[in-house]
């Protein structure tokens, strides 16, 4: 007789729960994908936990929802008190930078209204996408004093899922290694990482970690798995205090769906604040000739800057980057000379910045931490005619550091002044917010040929890695196109790194090379460099995967720009098709790897009609292509 009340009990319940998880449902417009809520009664672990199904299958199961300050408990054995009517949310907004410059997106968005054993009340919006789902949290604190914030969202992912991710670092300067263990092969004991994450929970489904509209007042935020391997909670990166009145977290983000789903998405924009500057005609995508790269320290020396300033008239370039040090410029001229020559070339300067919160060795120091000293730097620049500045070396993801990114970008808009973040954390939608924010380090670069060797074997895979990992998520100042050498030699093909700043999105795109290299470049390649966009109107993946290797097709206006590279130290044929691309009655022009690593073969004008199906292109180990159809 107990037996079977127990057994009808049984039924009973999973009877209710089934019927009342149908309630709570929330499902994408297209249908494909779905979250599923569970509150604690409904939880074998008796936690407030939802799950996510993409196309009918399960990719996560009980992720952990929930927060903690200091006088409230919102976590755990959470019951749920209400729950909103799905609500449809269209985000529908025009970008000067990025992938795409007209951008749509639609989701379905419930509101979860959690209540702990105290009556203190937590809620969660959620919205699912096509493309992914984003959801932030929500409390009324009521304090006298500082209330510390604990986040205990827990993603967890299937056991032996295929993930790369990068070892936490406040400058986000590391590599993205294939793991399906969440461990590091070298450093196993590593267990904290930074955003974004990508994770392949079953095969060609993946999902992209990762957050975005960090508002004043919030830090950032990173991934800790260090009790289950598979298990990802995140972890604030500093001290989040709350006080009187509502307070909202940041938006937490999963791109989900195939590669192209996540590489073309906008979902880290879409989520984030509307742009707050109304006059936007000085805010001007290009390409830059960059010193730093083959001259450590040449922006001391004015003869040095002038051979940049005069490459980026002859490359039509329309900015030059004099770096660190300019301050202290000699050799018959000093930085004022150096703005005036630009100027009267046609060629708009940049200038470098220390942020003067971390690293204080090179100079300028000390010129925009506070407000009337920014405001004096800012007007004393706009008076002379420079046209962005690019500050350098920040201290992570702090509340501090966060609210300074947001004071230099917010003064920067009275002086019109475009800007580039350096040994800074990733973008996270501020490029949509504010958008004279052009481009952001946050990535192992070029720049580390000067640094070390580690690049030089490593580079082909970590290229073929940035485009599924870092650079999904907003603007990355790679600095592309080395030819040469630096310090340290690259082994990838001239058409692998001509490739690059196609594939590499960056709205100021610095190209580190040495100016007689770029002069004795073929007159094609300079050609296609000398006119190459650095914003785009569409872009589409054509084909990729992680580590081995990606075709990317980037729209400007009519023209098509595809380009590929191969990860791999062995020679590939890379395929690209051409169905989501209009090439009937056009032409193309092919720059692909020749006879050795250190050449090109071109080939121009080939006619296309509507039998054409795809390219083919065979490329060597570490090689690459561009694609040019006009």
């Amino acid at each position: 007789m107990n037996l079977l009340r127990k057994t009808w009990m049984m039924l009973v319940a999973v009877m209710i729960s089934s019927c009342h998880t149908e309630t709570l449902d929330i499902v994408s417009p297209d249908g494909d994908l779905k979250v599923t809520m569970e509150p604690a009664e409904e939880n074998a672990y008796g936690e407030a936990a939802f799950s996510v199904d993409y196309k009918g299958g399960r990719i996560l199961s009980q992720s952990q929802l929930g927060l903690e300050t200091d006088t409230q408990k919102l976590v755990g054995n959470l019951k749920l008190k209400s729950v909103s009517a799905v609500k449809r949310v269209t985000d529908d907004y025009n970008m000067i930078t990025g992938k795409r410059s007209h951008c749509v997106n639609e989701a379905s968005e419930r509101i979860y209204s959690f209540e702990n054993e105290v009556g203190q009340t937590l809620e969660v919006t959620f919205r699912v996408y096509n493309d992914g789902l984003a959801f932030k949290y929500g409390i009324n604190a009521v304090v006298d004093e500082e209330n510390i914030i604990r986040e205990h969202t827990t993603y967890t992912v299937p056991k032996g899922a295929r993930r790369w991710m990068q070892q936490y670092d406040p400058g986000y300067e590391k590599f993205f290694p294939l793991s399906t263990d969440g461990k590091l092969t070298n450093r196993p004991e590593v267990d904290l990482w930074g955003y974004p994450a990508l994770v392949e929970p079953q095969d060609s489904v993946f999902v992209l970690i990762t957050e975005a509209n960090i508002r004043r007042g919030h830090c950032g935020s990173l991934l800790y798995n260090g009790g289950q391997r598979d298990s990802y909670q995140v972890r604030l990166a500093d001290k989040q205090s709350v006080g009187d009145g509502l307070w909202e977290s940041p938006w937490r983000l999963l791109i989900i769906g195939d590669l192209s789903d996540v590489v073309e998405s906008t979902l880290v924009t879409d989520v984030s604040d509307p742009s707050k500057v109304e006059d936007t005609e000085w805010i001007n995508p290009g390409m830059v000739s960059w010193i730093y790269w083959a001259h450590n320290h040449g922006s001391k020396d004015y003869q040095i800057v002038k051979e940049y300033i005069d490459l980026a008239t002859r490359m039509k370039w329309p900015y030059d980057l004099i770096d660190w040090e300019w301050d202290e410029m000699g050799n018959g001229g000093n930085l004022q000379d150096a703005v005036k020559y630009a100027l009267e070339q046609g060629i708009k300067p940049l200038l470098w910045y220390n942020s003067s919160t971390s690293w204080l060795g090179p100079g300028p120091l000390y010129r925009l931490n506070k407000k009337e000293d920014r405001e004096k730097e800012y007007k004393w620049l706009s008076d002379m005619g420079v046209a962005g500045i690019k500050v350098d070396f920040f201290t992570g993801d702090s509340v501090a550091t966060m609210n300074y990114y947001m004071d230099l970008l917010e003064d920067a808009v009275k002086y019109k002044l475009m800007l580039n973040f350096h040994g800074a954390t990733i973008p996270r939608g501020w490029q949509r917010t504010y958008p004279h924010l052009m481009s952001v380090e946050g990535v192992y670069g070029a720049e580390w040929y000067n640094n070390n060797s580690i690049l030089t074997n490593r580079a082909a895979e970590h290229n073929a890695t940035l485009p599924f990992t870092r650079n999904v998520v907003g603007p990355m100042d790679y600095t592309p196109g080395t030819f040469s050498d630096s310090q340290h030699p690259h082994i990838t093909s001239h058409g692998h790194e001509l490739a690059l700043p196609v594939i590499f999105e960056s709205a100021l795109q610095h190209m580190p090379d040495r100016p007689s290299v770029y002069d004795n470049l073929p007159e094609a390649v300079k050609h296609l460099l000398s006119e190459l966009p650095t914003a785009w109107d569409d872009t589409k993946l054509l084909a990729g995967y992680p580590g081995v290797e990606v075709v990317m097709a980037r729209r400007k206006g009519d023209v098509w720009y595809i380009a590929g590279i191969n990860g791999t130290n062995e020679p590939r044929t890379l395929r690209a098709p051409l169905a989501a691309i209009s090439v009937s009655g056009k032409q193309m022009s092919l720059f692909k790897d020749g006879t050795d690593d250190r050449s090109f073969a071109i080939e121009e004008n080939i006619p296309l009609s509507d039998e054409e199906t795809g390219l083919e292109i065979k490329c060597l180990p570490r090689g690459g292509f561009v694609a040019v159809i006009r």
